[in-house]
């Protein structure tokens, strides 16, 4: 394997983060700590970090909470990359039941990210900075 960056993919993140199967997880976890030391690190994107969340809350029946706790244990990986608006959302007080909700605040983070305005319908958004919601 090359020494650059990796970037990993949702199923490679749900089977870290559920242990199912196990032999899957046990080849994910092995091959994390296995390239972490000499690798610069493994991306997480926003959109595999949108999907990992509702895959472990909808085919692995995690209530939000712990699909975010989960999350936040693999943002805490020395290897593992989360963009910057992504590791200030997972930091937020009872994310769980935030309005707007965690996907919502990862689009909003990209948006200001690349210093545009977010124009949604999403009545929620209202109290995002550098956001128009439209009527």
């Amino acid at each position: 394997m090359n020494t650059h960056s990796c970037l990993l993919d949702t199923s490679y993140l749900v089977r870290l983060l559920t242990r199912d199967p196990l032999p899957l997880f046990e080849a994910a976890a092995a091959f994390l700590e296995k390239w972490a030391a000499p690798m610069p690190t493994f991306i997480v994107t926003d959109l595999v970090l949108s999907e990992a969340y509702y895959a472990l809350q909808y085919h692995y029946s995690f209530p939000k909470a712990e699909a975010l706790a989960a999350l936040r244990g693999l943002a805490s990986h020395p290897a593992v990359a989360f963009t910057p608006h992504a590791r200030e959302i997972l930091a937020l007080p009872n994310l769980a039941s935030a309005k707007p909700g965690f996907v919502d605040r990862l689009i909003h983070g990209a948006a200001r990210a690349t210093g545009a305005t977010l124009i949604t319908f999403e009545k929620s958004a209202r109290k995002l900075p550098d956001t128009e919601v439209l009527e």
